[in-house]
Formats: C-alpha cells, sequence, structure tokens
C-alpha cells in the first residue's frame, strides 16, 4: 500500500504579529493557528475526494517544522504530531528538507510528502485530499494547488507554455511585466515524489535572497521533463495569516464557515452578523442560537434549545430543550428542560439538573442543583449541594468564604427543601429534607428535617406536618 506523510511549515518568527506567542499559537475561532491545519491533514482520509484512494493509500501522523519557540509549540500538541527542527530559517526549501531525516524514520516509508504552511488555517480537507488524488492518478512528480485571480499582488505565477504545459512558478519580484498580469497564482500547497525530492533539495541553489524556495522546484521538475500536474481552488482557501489584520479576516471567513455548518445541520442562526460560534463546538438540531450570542471550547449543546439573545456559553455542555436568556454559562452542565436567565451566572462547576429553574439576577458557583428545583431571582449558590425540589427564595446567599482562615466551606440543602426569601447560610451547613427557614433568617447551625426555623441567628419554631413541610407553591411563583 502506498503512503503519505504531510509535512507542516511551520518554523517562522511572525514578527509581524508583534507577540511574544508564537505566530501557530494564535488563537482563530478558539483553537490556534495550527491545529486548524493538523485538523484539515488529520481529516484527509475521511474526504469524498479521498475516495478513489481508499484502500489504496494510507497516512502517517504529521510532521511539523519547527524554528521559533519550538519548545512553546510542542507543548501545546504534544504526540498529535511529529516534529522537525528547522535550525537557520534558509526558506521552504530549506524547512523541508529539515524534515527529511523524520520523513526517513516512517514505517512504511511514504511515496508522497505533501506540504501545507501552519499559518494557512482556512484550506481544506476536501482540497488537500483533491490534490492528492490528482498527484496519484497523474503519477507526477510534483502537483501544486492553483488559483485564479483579477488581483494577483504579490502571489507567485503560474508559467505555462503555449500547449498549457507548467513551466514554472515566478515569484512577482522577479517577474517579467507581462508575467505579472498573469491571473493563475501559486497557493502554497504541494505533493511531491519523495524518492525525487532529497536529491533535488540537497543541490537547489539558493535565489539572489539567500535562501531555498520550494517554488524553484517546479522548473527543476519541468526542465527534467516531468510530470507535473495543477489543481485550481479559491484563493481564501490558502490566505495566510502574517500580521493581526489577516489574522481577523480569516476569523471573519472561518466563523462563517462554523456557522454555516450548524444551519445546514439544522441549527437555527438568527443573526450571524453578531453571533460567534468556535470551531469545536457542537450543537444539536433544532436548537435556536438568537443575536448577540457567542459559545465558545468545547461545548455541547442538545438539540431544542434556545440560546441567547445576548448569552455566552464557555466549555461548557447543555442538555436539550434548555433556555439561556442574556446569561453567562462557564465550564458548567445544564440537564434537560433548564431555564437560565436572564442575567444569570453559572460558573465553573455548577450542575443543574433536570428542569431546575434559575432566574435572573441569580448566580451558581460550584454546587450541584438537583432537578425540579426553583431559584427564581437575586441569589447566590456556591460550594453546595442542593437536592430535588427545593425551592430557593428570592435573596438568599451560602455565605460560603471564611474570610479569617481564607477556606470555603460546603452547604447542603436537602430534597424539598424550602428556603424564604433573604436567607443567608453559613457554612458548613445541612437543611435537612423537606426543611424550611423563614424570611430573613441566619442558618448557621444544621436544621433537621422537617423543621421550621427562624430568626437571626436561625432557631427551630417547630416542626412542620408533611403537608406544611411541602409547599404546593413558593411565593416566589407568584
Amino acid at each position: 500500500m502506498n503512503t503519505f506523510v504531510t509535512v507542516v511549515l511551520a518554523a517562522g518568527k511572525g514578527t509581524r504579529m508583534r507577540s511574544a506567542l508564537p505566530k501557530v499559537l494564535h488563537p482563530l475561532a478558539g483553537s490556534p493557528l495550527l491545529s486548524h491545519v493538523l485538523k484539515t491533514a488529520e481529516a484527509i482520509p475521511s474526504t469524498t475526494s479521498f475516495a478513489s484512494l481508499e484502500g489504496l493509500v494510507s497516512s502517517h501522523r504529521p510532521i511539523v517544522v519547527l524554528g521559533h519557540e519550538a519548545e512553546q509549540v510542542q507543548a501545546v500538541f504534544g504526540e498529535r504530531c511529529r516534529y522537525a527542527i528547522q535550525e537557520e530559517l534558509l526558506g521552504t526549501g530549506h524547512a523541508v528538507l529539515a524534515a527529511r531525516a523524520a520523513v526517513q524514520e516512517l514505517d512504511p516509508l511514504p511515496d508522497t510528502v505533501l506540504v501545507c504552511y501552519g499559518d494557512t488555517p482556512l484550506v481544506r480537507s476536501e482540497v488537500l485530499a483533491s490534490v492528492l488524488a490528482e498527484h496519484y492518478a497523474r503519477r507526477a512528480t510534483i502537483t501544486f494547488l492553483t488559483a485564479y485571480t483579477e488581483e494577483p499582488s504579490d502571489f507567485g505565477r503560474v508559467v505555462r507554455d503555449d500547449s498549457g504545459r507548467v513551466m514554472e512558478i515566478v515569484e512577482m519580484k522577479r517577474a517579467t511585466e507581462e508575467q505579472k498580469r498573469i491571473k493563475e497564482v501559486n497557493s502554497g500547497v504541494y505533493c511531491f515524489d519523495r524518492e525525487w525530492l532529497w536529491p533535488v533539495l540537497q543541490v537547489l541553489p539558493r535565489n539572489p535572497a539567500g535562501e531555498y524556495y520550494l517554488t524553484d522546484l517546479v522548473g527543476v521538475a519541468s526542465r527534467e521533463g516531468r510530470e507535473i500536474a495543477t489543481v485550481a481552488g479559491t484563493l481564501d482557501e490558502t490566505i495566510g495569516v502574517n500580521n493581526r489584520v489577516q489574522l481577523a479576516e480569516a476569523e471573519r471567513i472561518l466563523r462563517l464557515r462554523v456557522l454555516e455548518r450548524h444551519m445546514y445541520g439544522g441549527v437555527t442562526v438568527v443573526d450571524p452578523a453578531t453571533t460567534y460560534i468556535d470551531d469545536e463546538v457542537q450543537i444539536g438540531c433544532d436548537t435556536v442560537i438568537l443575536p448577540g450570542t457567542m459559545i465558545t471550547g468545547k461545548t455541547i449543546i442538545g438539540s431544542g434549545c434556545r440560546i441567547g439573545p445576548g448569552s455566552v456559553i464557555d466549555r461548557s455542555e447543555i442538555g436539550e430543550r434548555c433556555t439561556v436568556r442574556n446569561s453567562v454559562v462557564e465550564e458548567a452542565a445544564l440537564e434537560d428542560g433548564v431555564t437560565v436567565g436572564p442575567f444569570s451566572h453559572c460558573r465553573p462547576g455548577a450542575r443543574l439538573g433536570r428542569n431546575v429553574r434559575m432566574g435572573n439576577f441569580a448566580e451558581v458557583k460550584n454546587s450541584t442543583i438537583g432537578a425540579e428545583t426553583d431559584m427564581h431571582h437575586f441569589s447566590y449558590i456556591g460550594d453546595s449541594t442542593v437536592g430535588e425540589g427545593v425551592n430557593i427564595g428570592a435573596g438568599t446567599i451560602t455565605s460560603n468564604y471564611n474570610g479569617l482562615t481564607k477556606q470555603k466551606y460546603h452547604t447542603t440543602i436537602g430534597d424539598g427543601a424550602f428556603i424564604g426569601c433573604d436567607t443567608v447560610l453559613v457554612p458548613p451547613v445541612t437543611v435537612g429534607e423537606h426543611a424550611m427557614t423563614g424570611a430573613s433568617a441566619v442558618v448557621n447551625r444544621d436544621v433537621p428535617p422537617n423543621t421550621l426555623v427562624v430568626g437571626v441567628p436561625a432557631r427551630v419554631l417547630r416542626e412542620l406536618p408533611p403537608s406544611e413541610s411541602s409547599p404546593q407553591e413558593s411565593n416566589e411563583k407568584e
């Protein structure tokens, strides 16, 4: 079976980004630039363009060529890819040659080397697969991606003879006036025959800038009479990110793709212009995303939900048929049927059970709220376990932080408890099942089940019969 390996060139300093962060680690739609390129390379075998090669060609883990701040990049991506180091930054040809040792160590040895750039996050897997498929179909020595544009700018021009055969790629600064008028440009994705590639790279002359360019290999192959194939793509596929203006443009294009993917998958995005969804987000069908909403990180949202307007969901799991209005949910989990907001906040560690109703100006942090619990407004629950069917009255707070010992203590509220308005729970404390607290009570000791406590500090007023300790309606539902 034939094999190919993707070599990603990511050794540049990225000086135009004006940043201490390596260019390929700058975030784009929630993930580093390089992550998008690796994801694209990893998905090649699953594309329709690769179907003709299925069972005939297999892939290796990508090899990333690093130089500047290599340790930072390796720390982020770990064993997701292999690495090669370009000690001196002497051009793209030199960068590919730096990967030779890593390629030659692969078993089985790949017959094809696919080369792309770590700062071109918009290229699609289908496009890379198309280049590979054409390369194998034509049994070419070189296959590369081109594009047609009315404004070629500084892209290298693809020079062909009268019969259409590729002769060379001429960089803009070396092009004649006639060549500058060529509309077909090089897009920077290449397939090379491995056995031909290494010997030619080793003798490739430096260009006038003192560097070794991959584009010069096309001219070498042409003069040798070798087969050179091309695949036509679109220019925006290979937009390079060299500064923050280009980063913002890539962000715009990629986010639109993400929104379109969700909309084609059955998600309603009411206003794409004001909706931001990261690339790794998963959303179920028939969910509606309202204007001004941001959904970031590895967030999963079920079907039939209504998110927004003006909500922020970050690295959270939201079940089916949930509503989050004008609220923030971060590193939290909402089970099916939960409603949050408006103007509420689920902080990290919040877990809201089935059909929990969390109203306006409420906050939950590092706590589990049981199913069918009502927490309608103006409340704070932190570092707590709240049972099922509990009513949290307006203004209730857990006073869980001890400023003297700098510790946070735990509060437990049993099933069916009724916490009256403005109750202050001073942990560590437990409120038993079906217990009640009176309005403005300060609870600093455990409350037995089926007991009513009132006052400051709270004291037992009386035991509650079953019918009274399980009220059907709270003052918060009026």
